[in-house]
């Protein structure tokens, strides 16, 4: 008889031959830096981009059944207007993640009868979600405009194009004029998830659409209060029919608990919260930490708080990994399947908790990786 996890095994030992086994980590997160085996590093691999100082969260009760069946907790609907108003649509809906709200917003505007185009380099949520809505999927090279235009002009149909703002991986942003020029052209929906441009960019943080002045191009946006707001949950903004259209078939959103209100205080809290002032400073450690990447020659294609350090190969990646770790930096390396094989790389995430002081001694510590694994 054969072994009963036998294959199970076997693709384990894959996985860990070619460098692509990941491990949980016990850690604590506090402002700028994370606790490791009693250690404490340098945090560069956080989300929380702005930085905003806040109180704890109140531990009230939590709603722990959906939304439609225990009842709608004023929370919810307080901070939904506000988002909605945020991204100038008519209504929006909180999910429990991100990932929920592409998963759940995809599979209820598409269908077998639909083509959706999708950028090559979009998040795993909108992956997932172009699959499982059973539509037909035509990929187009990433922020390519004229491979999008051809497939476009070879398609009949319902069209739908998804991008993301600023993509999670290689931090640069979504050619977004030219892309609303394309959906408009051939009148396509146009879905925009902007988990890592929300709260960032724009005038008052409203996002990479707000900045490029296309936000009324956009029929979808989907976003992430985990990123530039700290707090937790995903939603969607759009016309109130899309919306009412997910609240009555997003599998996401019907089956499952709803968040907890506390949760949603918190992210009230800090949408409240003057948040211009940590945007700014933001920037500023953004611009300073691309220049003196550029002053020890560390080239990146990145313009945005996301900063991808190409290495290439996988294990050697994780040995960089590991040697930033030795000096008190936290950046995790990311691999196969998150990036494409043989494009291995450190992210950096800057947020608004560092300091000059230790923005500067991370790029002595980069500098010192880059000679030590000689990275061109």
């Amino acid at each position: 008889m054969k072994p009963k996890f036998g294959t199970l095994e076997k693709k384990l030992s894959v996985i860990k031959k070619n460098n692509l086994l990941r491990n949980l980590q016990d850690s604590n997160v506090e402002k700028q830096f994370i606790k490791q085996d009693g250690r404490k590093l340098l945090n560069f691999s956080s989300n929380d981009y702005l930085g905003i100082k806040s109180s704890k969260m109140n531990h009230t009760q939590f709603q722990s059944s959906s939304r439609l069946v225990s009842g709608n907790d004023t929370s919810f609907s307080v901070l939904e207007k506000k988002l909605a108003k945020h991204k100038s649509q008519e209504q929006s809906i909180i999910f429990p993640t991100g990932y929920m709200a592409n998963l759940g917003m995809i599979t209820s505007i598409a269908t077998k009868h639909d083509t959706i185009f999708s950028d090559e380099l979009n998040h795993a949520s909108i992956v997932e979600a172009c699959k499982l809505s059973g539509s037909k999927i035509k990929i187009f090279k990433h922020n390519d405009i004229g491979d999008l235009e051809r497939k476009v002009q070879k398609t009949k149909g319902k069209k739908i194009l998804i991008t993301e703002g600023i993509f999670s991986m290689d931090g640069d942003w979504s050619k977004l004029n030219e892309i609303c020029q394309v959906s408009e052209k051939y009148g396509m929906i146009t879905v925009l998830d902007d988990a890592h441009g929300d709260f960032v960019l724009g005038k008052d943080g409203k996002g990479t659409a707000n900045f490029f002045d296309v936000e009324k191009k956009i029929d979808l946006y989907v976003s992430s209060l985990s990123k530039g707001l700290g707090s937790f949950g995903g939603y969607v903004c759009g016309k109130k029919k899309l919306i009412d259209l997910c609240i009555n078939t997003s599998k996401t959103f019907i089956y499952t608990s709803a968040l907890p209100s506390s949760i949603n205080q918190y992210s009230l809290e800090r949408f409240n919260s003057k948040r211009e002032a940590y945007r700014e400073k933001l920037w500023g450690k953004i611009n300073l930490f691309h220049k003196r990447l550029e002053e020890i020659e560390l080239h990146t294609t990145s313009t945005s708080q996301i900063i991808p350090v190409i290495i290439g190969n996988e294990k050697k990646a994780m040995e960089f990994s590991k040697f930033l770790r030795i000096n008190g930096i936290f950046a995790q390396a990311i691999r196969y399947p998150t990036v494409k094989k043989d494009q291995a790389r450190i992210r950096i995430s800057i947020t608004g908790w560092l300091s000059n002081k230790e923005i500067e001694y991370s790029i002595q510590i980069l500098e010192k990786a880059k000679r030590k694994f000689n990275l061109k």
